[in-house]
């Protein structure tokens, strides 16, 4: 076994995408709880899910780990953030370069997929980071608001799936790649 799937998540989201993606690709998915030595691994494909500006499991998964010559390094993020605006992509990138090296920065390859939230199943922790974030999000003018301010407003205490199974495209061309 020289390619692993290890995932980091706290409600489910990107397990199923881990899960998803290891049925597809025939490579094993493992929780970063769980990983196993990377060094001799030819491909490391990390998914982790965003929470309050870091990604689960992350730097915990790649302590020690220095990539090598042949070696590659996928890291795909799992948030509710849309990753086709720019602005939360650079957000994203900021979150990782304070979990990472800037060596694995620069070799790793970047994905952002979007998942989902049941504010019901939420931890009392996340539930009140998002009603405080809510709040300071409704005192903003309307038009100040980004698009992703009032999707969050609008969408606050309910249930919303963003998960797309065929966002994976990108990443399943990306592992075939030698």
């Amino acid at each position: 076994m020289d390619q692993i799937i290890i995932y980091g998540s706290q409600y489910g989201s990107t397990y199923r995408y881990a899960q998803q993606l290891s049925e597809e690709t025939n490579i094993p998915a493992v929780s970063y709880r769980e990983a196993p030595d990377l060094s001799r691994m030819h491909t490391i494909i990390y998914m982790g899910g965003l929470y309050a500006g870091g990604v689960v499991g992350l730097a915990k998964a790649l302590r020690g780990f220095s990539i090598q010559n042949g070696q590659k390094l996928l890291l795909v993020t799992v948030g509710l953030a849309d990753p086709d605006e720019s602005k939360n992509r650079d957000n994203i990138r900021t979150s990782l370069q304070k979990q990472l090296s800037p060596e694995l920065m620069e070799r790793a390859k970047l994905f952002h997929l979007r998942g989902r939230i049941d504010y019901r199943k939420l931890s009392f922790g996340h539930r009140m980071m998002m009603r405080v974030l809510y709040q300071s999000l409704r005192r903003i003018p309307t038009e100040k608001q980004t698009a992703e301010n009032r999707a969050l407003i609008e969408t606050y205490g309910k249930q919303v799936d963003f998960t797309d199974f065929s966002a994976l495209e990108p990443i399943i061309q990306e592992i075939q790649r030698e």
